[in-house]
Parts: structure tokens; C-alpha cells; sequence
């Protein structure tokens, strides 16, 4: 399957990410077009410079309003990229945003999901319910197309799996909306507690809470370059700050093996606790958070309690460093007390990789599911289907028959 490896040892930020792509292969027209989806698309342009870091070729890149783009020059001063978007958005203003927009449902499914554990270490830090939290530097416009666009070029290099080094958070302190901070920020050390992390080099924010959110939803940790790794391209994405450390992103792009490295037992954990007096409407909002913080899956099982009470049995699947964040929702939002912890003996994965079907209608992400190196299944993408069904006024399955066939070769 495709996958990339995030060598941090300078930080990791949204344009370091957006650079690094860039450099590995993704059109920055078609990053643009996309980045236009979205309901204030038009207003704001992607510049994308070369750069030298301690002599090392690397992009930066850069949101301007549209009227400075053409003004812009090679000139970087050692200040946060984008500090004049400064806006305050609701994680629902960026949820509606998103939704609105006519980006595929795997880039808003991958965005939100960044947003969402975003949401949730910033509730904890400030002692609030994640839908409340009002971000500062994050609802900048500049800090959206970086979570957004970060969505936009996974999906586009067709990558199935991340995997990321130990990251170096930087030191010092840092001015923001909250005023002066340490490094790493409150919510950046929230994000990595269950992440390796080291502070090197100048006193400095190298990992900022956007790159921080993109380890913590995206990312297995690799203490090095996993052996079944195969590395096709080796690209730099750049930060803001010139420091004795080269101050860049190093991003691997290649094939992973997965057969050759199952994931441990120990990483994925089931958390179930039974919910006899809860309104039922309660478990689509539970299911929506749960996801947005890193779950793998969530559902629910009629069952019979005491004095034959009908109640629902809940269950959550999620990785190890989810746990706290996903046991911290069900007691906050359910009526339940308490919650048995089991780890899962083995999970095996059938490998999965996007592909796009060209049909008579438009373009399908299909996902495609192998196992032992045969194709075993073929899903297009619901919501793209229904899309064209209404714009065509054609029937639903004939959109999804079309766009197996359009898979080709790929396809069973």
C-alpha cells in the first residue's frame, strides 16, 4: 500500500506538511482548485517557494489574499506564517464549512477527523466541551487550508497509512490569543501525550497544534523507517523559523508492506459499558464525537438487563492513545458510570487503497480492499454516487455499477 514517513526532527506545522507534499509530487494546481471548494475558496491563494534550509532545497508555502498575491516576495522574517487571518471559528462553524463544500467525502471525513482530537485537547486544556471551544490561531483561514489541504494531498498521493518519528516540539514560549505560553503549547502537549517527544536547537515552536492534531488522528509512531518500508521519493517541506537545525519537514514516499508488520495486540483496545436509561437520540451525536477523536469503529447492541430492562450494549474500538480521549466522551455525554477495558488478542486488516473512477457522470473515489495481494472487494464512495445521481437525475445504482466498471482492471 502507499505510505509516507514523517521524519520530525525540526517540527512538524501545517505548511511544513503542505511543502513536503508539494515536493513529493501533488500538482499545486490541482491543491488550489480543490482549496476553492471551499465556500470562501476564492478569496485566498496557495504560494509555493523554493527555499534553502541550512542548504537543503525545500518549499514553502505560503495563504495570501488574493490581492497580495502578486505582491508577495522571497523575503521571510522570523514570525508565524498568516498571523493577519486571525479569525475565531466554533469547531461547528468549521464542521458547516466543510460540509458545505463539494470536496469528496474522504478528504471531509479525513479533515474533520484532524479537527475533531483538535477539538478535543483544547476542550481539555480550557475545561470545555469540544463543540464549545472557540479557536483562535486554528480558525485562522491560513490554519484551515493547512488541515483541509493536508486531506487534499493524502487523498490525491492515494496514501493509505502515515507513519511519523518522534517529534522535536521546540522550547521557550510563544505568544497567542490565550497571551504568553510555553513550548510546547498547552494543546500541542495534550496532543502528543501519548507521543514520543524531544525539545532540540533554538527556543523555538517547531510543532504547532495543527501538525500536532495530524500526528494524533493520521499517524502510527516509527521510531525509524519501518523495514518493510520502501521509499520512492524523499521530499522537504520548510518552516518559518532559519535555525542551527535545518528547520524542515523530511517526508517519505513509498510502498508499505503490511503483511510484514501486524500491528501489535496491544494497540487496539475495546471499551464497552452498558446504557439502559439514555435518550436514543443521544447515540448519533456520541457515534459523531467518537469518530472525530480517533475512533476505528462504534456500535451499539440491543440487549436485556435486570427485571428484563432492554437497554444497549456500546461498544468502541480505538487504538491504545485514544483511550483516554474516547472513555473522557461516553462518561461526559452518556449516562453510563463506568467502562470495561479489553485488549484486542490480533486485528487482521485487508489492505486498502483509493482509486478514481472515470464514469459517463463524473468522477468516483472508489475504495478497493485486498487481501494476500488479491482484490476482494470494490465500494465506491456513497456520498459521490448520490451526488451525481442528482445531477444527472439517474438511478443510484446505475451510478455505482458504472463506477465499479470504471475501476478497470482494479476491480473484481
Amino acid at each position: 500500500m502507499k505510505a509516507i514517513y514523517l521524519d520530525c526532527f525540526s517540527g512538524i506545522s501545517g505548511n511544513m506538511l503542505l511543502g513536503a507534499f508539494l515536493q513529493a509530487g501533488v500538482s499545486l494546481a490541482f491543491l488550489a482548485s480543490e482549496l476553492r471548494k471551499l465556500p470562501w475558496g476564492r478569496e485566498f491563494e496557495i504560494v509555493a517557494e523554493p527555499v534553502k534550509k541550512q542548504g537543503i532545497a525545500a518549499s514553502y508555502v505560503r495563504v495570501l489574499p488574493v490581492e497580495e498575491v502578486h505582491e508577495h516576495h522571497d523575503h521571510h522574517d522570523d514570525h508565524e506564517h498568516g498571523a493577519h487571518h486571525h479569525v475565531h471559528r466554533t469547531m461547528a462553524d468549521i464542521r458547516r464549512m466543510i460540509d458545505a463544500s463539494s470536496l469528496s467525502s474522504a478528504v471531509k471525513a479525513r479533515s474533520l477527523s484532524i479537527f475533531g482530537v483538535l477539538a478535543e485537547a483544547e476542550g481539555r486544556v480550557h475545561g470545555k466541551p469540544a463543540e464549545e471551544v472557540a479557536f483562535h490561531e486554528v480558525g485562522a483561514v491560513d490554519s484551515i487550508v493547512d488541515i483541509v489541504g493536508t486531506a487534499i494531498c493524502l487523498d490525491y498521493l492515494g496514501v493509505e497509512k502515515v507513519f511519523a518519528s518522534r517529534v522535536n516540539t521546540g522550547s521557550g514560549f510563544v505568544h497567542c490569543a490565550h497571551g504568553v505560553m510555553p513550548v510546547p503549547a498547552p494543546a500541542v502537549a495534550e496532543l502528543l501525550r501519548a507521543w514520543p517527544s524531544y525539545h532540540a536547537g533554538a527556543e523555538k515552536e517547531l510543532t504547532t497544534p495543527t501538525g500536532a492534531a495530524v500526528l494524533r488522528s493520521q499517524a502510527d509512531f516509527a521510531a525509524s523507517l519501518p523495514d518493510s518500508f520502501t521509499a520512492d521519493c524523499i521530499a522537504y517541506g520548510a518552516g518559518t523559523w532559519n535555525t542551527e537545525i535545518p528547520n524542515v519537514l523530511r517526508l517519505y514516499l513509498g510502498d508499505y508492506a503490511e503483511r510484514e508488520a501486524a500491528r501489535p495486540a496491544s494497540d487496539i483496545l475495546l471499551l464497552q459499558t452498558n446504557i439502559d436509561d439514555m435518550e436514543p437520540q443521544i447515540f448519533g451525536y456520541l457515534y459523531e464525537r467518537l469518530f472525530s477523536a480517533g475512533a476505528l469503529d462504534v456500535w451499539t447492541t440491543p440487549i436485556v438487563m435486570k427485571k428484563t430492562r432492554p437497554a444497549h450494549e456500546l461498544s468502541v474500538l480505538c487504538r491504545a492513545q485514544a483511550k483516554e480521549v474516547c472513555a473522557d466522551i461516553i462518561l461526559r455525554e452518556t449516562t453510563s458510570i463506568g467502562l470495561r477495558v479489553f485488549r484486542a488478542e490480533e486485528r487482521l486488516e485487508a489492505a486498502r487503497r483509493l482509486v478514481k473512477a472515470h464514469t459517463p457522470y463524473g468522477e468516483v473515489t472508489c475504495k478497493l480492499s485486498s487481501w494476500r495481494g488479491q482484490v476482494i472487494s470494490c465500494k465506491p464512495e456513497y456520498e459521490d454516487c448520490c451526488r451525481l445521481a442528482r445531477e444527472h437525475h439517474v438511478p443510484l445504482k446505475r451510478v455505482e455499477e458504472l463506477a465499479r466498471r470504471g475501476c478497470g482492471n482494479d476491480c473484481i
